[in-house]
C-alpha cells in the first residue's frame, strides 16, 4: 500500500522498541510485539531510522525515495501501524495547507471570541449553536476567515452539532474544536503534513487542562483523560493510544461523509466510536502530541463528578457498536491465575505459575540468542503490568464488587486497600514536579475512579448488557494474539508481505 503522496520522509523509533539478534529481531510496539526481519527487511530499517543522506541522528531519518519501493512501504506501513516506527512531521511538507481547511466549533452557551482570534488563517469558520438558552452572537476579527452562524433550536450534543457543521464543509479538510480550547499560533503546522499519507483519516493533537488555582485544577494538569501523553501512535482499540478526543480533531472531509460522520445517538463517547469506525473501514488515525492544546477543565467538584459519571455510561452503547473493544482489563489468563492466587493467599501458587510462563514463553521466544533470559524479562514485566491494571478495574469499574467482598472477607480488604493505595500513590511519585500533596492526589483519584465506575454500572443497566464488566483473558503465551483488521490486516496481505519483506509476527502472549 504505497501514499500517492509523499508520506512524512521521517521516522522515530518507538522508546518501547528492543533490536535483538544483530538487529534481525524488534521487539516493542503497542501491543507488544515480537517481529523477525530478514537480512532484507533489517537493512531496509536500518536505512529507515539511520538516514542515507548524512543524518547525524539515530531516531530520526530521511529520504522519502526509501519509501517509493513496495516492499520498503509495507515495511513504514507495518512497523507505524504496529507502533515501532512514528512519522515525524514537518512543518511546510505534504499536499495541503491552512487554506484547505474548514473549522467547526459546536457551541452552547459559551463565549468564544478569543477562541475566533486563534484558528488562523482557514478557509472558513462555521459555529453551531447547538440550541443555546440565549441566541449566540458572533464577532469575528477584522482579517479572519468568513464565519458562519448556524442556529439549531434544540441541544442535541456535541456530535450532532458537529454533523451539522460538517453538512457545510466544501474543503477536502475539516478541524473540529470545541468552544472550551485554546490553541496555540502554529496548531495545524504539524498536523496537516501527516495527510501527505493518503490512508490517514484524522489527526489529533495533545489536550492538556489549562492550569488554573485549586486542587481540582492541579489533579486535572496531572491526570486529565483527554490528556493521552507524549508519545505518538496509531489510534485504534487495545493499543497503548486507544482513542483520541474531538476537542480538537482534524480530519479529511471524504472520508467522514464516507464513515456517516458522528453517531447521533450518542451523547457520549460519540469520537471514541467514530475513530474505530475509521479505523475499522481501513483508515488511520493519528495521534500527534506535538502539538499541544489546552482545554478548560470543569470547575466545580459537582461538575467534574457529573463529567466521569457521564464518560464511564458511555462504554455500554459503545460496547454494543464495538463488540470486545471494552473489556475493562485485557491481560493474560496466566496472570489472572498468579495474581488471583496471590490474592487468594497462595503467593507460592503465583509464584509458581509466573515461572511456568517463563518456561512457556521461553519456548516461544526460542531462535533469540537468550531465549530464557528475555522471556523471564517480558514475563516479570508482564505480571507487574496486569497486576497495575487489576488493581485499577478493581477501584474502577469492579467496585462495587469489590465494596461487597470487602465487606464479606478480610482478606479481600486487604486486597482492595492495596488497590486502592498502591497504584495512586506510585503514579503521584511519578509526577514531575507534584502538583498537589499524596492525601488529596489520593481523595480525588479515587473519586474520579468510584464516578466513572459509577457511570459503566449505570450504562451497562440500561442496556442490560455485561460486556463492559467481563474481562478479557484471551492472550495465552500459546496462542497468538488476534492480529487487528486495517489496511493489509487480512491472512493473504500477511503472507504477501512475509514473503516479500521477510517479516514474521508473532506475540509474546503476555
Amino acid at each position: 500500500m504505497t501514499p500517492k503522496h509523499a508520506a512524512p520522509n521521517r521516522w522515530r523509533i518507538d522508546g518501547s522498541v528492543r533490536r535483538l539478534d544483530g538487529g534481525r529481531v524488534l521487539l516493542g510496539g503497542s501491543p507488544l510485539r515480537l517481529l523477525r526481519l530478514s537480512a532484507s527487511g533489517a537493512n531496509a530499517f536500518d536505512a529507515l531510522t539511520t538516514g542515507t543522506t548524512g543524518a547525524a541522528s539515530t531516531t530520526d531519518a530521511g529520504p522519502a525515495a526509501l519509501v517509493n519501493g513496495s516492499a520498503v512501504s509495507r515495511l513504514v506501513r507495518r512497523l507505524t501501524d504496529a507502533g515501532v516506527l512514528h512519522p515525524v512531521a514537518v512543518a511546510g511538507e505534504g499536499p495541503f495547507t491552512t487554506a484547505d481547511v474548514t473549522v467547526v466549533i459546536p457551541v452552547h452557551g459559551t463565549d468564544i471570541d478569543a477562541l475566533l482570534t486563534q484558528i488562523g488563517p482557514v478557509a472558513h469558520v462555521i459555529v453551531v449553536d447547538d440550541g443555546s438558552s440565549a441566541p449566540l452572537l458572533v464577532a469575528p476579527p477584522e482579517g479572519s476567515a468568513p464565519v458562519t452562524l448556524v442556529r439549531r433550536g434544540a441541544a442535541g450534543g456535541p456530535g450532532l452539532a458537529r454533523d451539522h457543521g460538517l453538512a457545510r464543509v466544501t474543503t477536502p479538510l475539516v478541524a473540529f474544536v470545541d468552544a472550551d480550547v485554546a490553541l496555540p499560533d502554529d496548531w495545524l503546522d504539524l498536523l496537516l503534513p501527516h495527510f501527505g499519507d493518503d490512508d490517514v483519516a484524522a489527526i489529533a493533537p495533545r489536550v492538556l487542562s489549562t492550569p488554573g488555582p485549586g486542587a481540582l485544577a492541579r489533579y486535572e494538569t496531572s491526570r486529565s483523560p483527554l490528556d493521552l501523553g507524549p508519545v505518538p501512535g496509531r489510534v485504534r482499540a487495545g493499543t497503548r493510544v486507544s482513542y483520541v478526543p474531538a476537542a480538537c480533531l482534524v480530519a479529511r472531509t471524504a472520508a467522514l461523509h464516507e464513515a456517516g460522520g458522528f453517531a447521533p445517538a450518542l451523547r457520549y463517547g460519540e469520537d471514541v466510536d467514530l475513530v474505530w469506525r475509521l479505523d475499522a473501514a481501513g483508515w488511520t488515525v493519528r495521534y500527534e502530541p506535538a502539538v499541544v492544546i489546552l482545554h478548560e477543565p470543569r470547575p466545580t467538584v459537582a461538575a467534574w463528578l457529573h463529567q466521569r459519571f457521564s464518560y464511564g455510561s458511555s462504554a455500554a452503547p459503545l460496547a454494543a457498536r464495538h463488540p470486545g473493544a471494552l473489556a475493562p482489563v485485557r491481560l493474560s489468563g496466566w496472570s489472572a491465575a498468579a495474581w488471583g492466587l496471590a490474592a487468594a493467599g497462595a503467593p507460592a501458587g503465583g509464584l509458581g505459575v509466573a515461572a511456568m510462563t517463563t518456561g512457556l514463553l521461553a519456548r516461544k521466544l526460542r531462535g533469540l540468542d537468550h531465549p530464557l533470559r528475555e522471556a523471564g524479562r517480558l514475563a516479570g514485566l508482564g505480571h507487574l503490568f496486569a497486576g497495575r491494571l487489576l488493581a485499577a478495574t478493581i477501584t474502577r469499574t469492579w467496585w462495587p464488587f469489590a465494596l461487597v467482598a470487602a465487606v464479606m472477607s478480610r482478606r479481600a480488604r486487604r486486597v482492595m486497600a492495596l488497590a486502592v493505595l498502591v497504584p495512586p500513590l506510585v503514579e503521584w511519585l511519578q509526577l514531575q514536579p507534584p502538583r498537589l500533596d499524596p492525601v488529596r492526589y489520593l481523595g480525588l483519584r479515587v473519586a474520579d475512579d468510584v464516578a466513572y465506575g459509577a457511570g459503566v454500572w449505570a450504562g451497562c443497566a440500561r442496556q442490560r448488557t455485561i460486556a463492559p464488566l467481563v474481562p478479557d483473558l484471551t492472550s495465552w503465551p500459546n496462542e497468538r494474539r488476534r492480529r487487528p483488521q486495517g489496511p493489509g490486516g487480512d491472512s493473504s496481505v500477511r503472507k504477501r508481505w512475509r514473503n516479500r519483506a521477510g517479516s514474521s509476527w508473532r506475540s509474546p502472549g503476555m
